[in-house]
């Protein structure tokens, strides 16, 4: 069995860790965490194996927790590491520890693919490149607005071809997850030069692209409108659900109000961490003019890299074939039965 550690538990980390430990067909190593707070107690409460970094041991020690070991030491035991590390050190971490250990390593969205600080060459999304990582030994892991990106682009391209001239996303992202403490400030803030468009070129080359990005007072989800301009008239279809019906982690809905409609019904409905793990396109809004369509669909922020990472596990660490990759991710997050359930509310 491959053995995966978890290096970081912030919002990311703890939700790749509920994954991951349930997981039988791997060998959960356990977590890495940085410093002491609530996080800690929770991870202990699920019976996580809690590793520290070395400086800190005597610290974690002396509060009464019972580590399990130092960082390196779980890297050491492992066959890969998913880095969820806070944006930036999952280039620190793989020159101090991946490097020197030869150990393989998934990255989250916030490291960078260019520059002094690469961490890898190829970013991953699993409805585009999911075959092009197999056996690489670093790769990062798309962030949640490009996941969402490549979920609803590909169906399109697949479907109408060299018939679309260009894509204008704009992305309104949510300020914070649920958990976070930090204050969620009164203002609407744009990114001037947003991430976002480059890398779903990397793996959409080919593709006429244009991003703006916006951040709004909200923890509940992103919400990202879509252009999308043809050629010539926008293609004969009667519903999303044409493109989409069989699509992996994408639910058309027809009557959400909001995104805190979804979110607050995924916690109703027992969702773990309330997540949906997916995108939601909102079909009442789907608009038709011309040479021109525009969609709407809502992004569960964090939760739908969740289910990326493990994918992108599969292919880098056990070669799986896309389909039994998709069917074990699905049994493990449960998300046709989420969708199946949130259509029935929101249908």
């Amino acid at each position: 069995m491959v053995r995966v550690f978890i290096n970081g538990y912030g919002n990311i980390g703890r939700r790749l860790a509920s994954a991951f430990s349930h997981d039988k067909e791997i060998q959960f190593v356990g977590i890495g965490k940085y410093s002491i707070d609530n996080k800690v107690d929770e991870a202990f409460s699920k019976k996580f194996p809690v590793y520290v970094p070395e400086e800190k041991v005597s610290e974690f020690k002396g509060k009464g927790y019972d580590i399990s070991g130092t960082i390196s030491d779980a890297i050491k035991e492992s066959d890969l590491v998913i880095d969820a590390a806070k944006d930036g050190f999952g280039y620190s971490n793989k020159v101090n520890f991946y490097i020197p250990l030869n150990k393989p390593a998934i990255f989250q969205g916030g490291e960078d693919r260019t520059g002094e600080k690469k961490v890898a060459d190829i970013i991953h999304n699993s409805r585009i490149n999911y075959d092009k990582v197999t056996n690489q030994k670093y790769v990062i892991q798309g962030s949640c607005n490009v996941s969402g990106m490549g979920r609803i682009m590909q169906p399109m391209i697949e479907k109408f071809g060299d018939k679309i001239q260009r894509y204008d996303v704009t992305l309104i992202r949510r300020w914070a997850d649920l958990e976070d403490k930090k204050e969620v400030k009164d203002s609407i803030e744009w990114d001037k030069n947003p991430h976002h468009q480059d890398d779903v070129k990397s793996f959409l080359p080919s593709v006429k692209l244009y991003v703006e990005a916006y951040k709004v007072p909200s923890r509940m989800m992103h919400l990202h409108q879509m252009i999308i301009r043809f050629k010539d008239k926008v293609p004969i279809f009667d519903s999303m659900s044409d493109i989409y019906h069989d699509e992996f982690g994408v639910a058309v809905l027809a009557n959400a109000k909001g995104t805190a409609d979804i979110r607050l019904k995924a916690r109703e409905l027992g969702f773990e961490h309330d997540d949906t793990n997916m995108v939601h396109i909102h079909e009442e809004t789907t608009r038709k003019s011309d040479d021109t369509l525009k969609i709407l669909y809502s992004d569960d922020q964090t939760g739908i890299v969740i289910p990326e990472n493990h994918l992108l596990f599969q292919s880098m660490a056990l070669g799986k074939s896309k389909k039994q990759a998709y069917e074990h991710t699905d049994s493990l997050f449960q998300i046709s039965k989420k969708r199946d359930l949130l259509v029935k509310q929101f249908g």
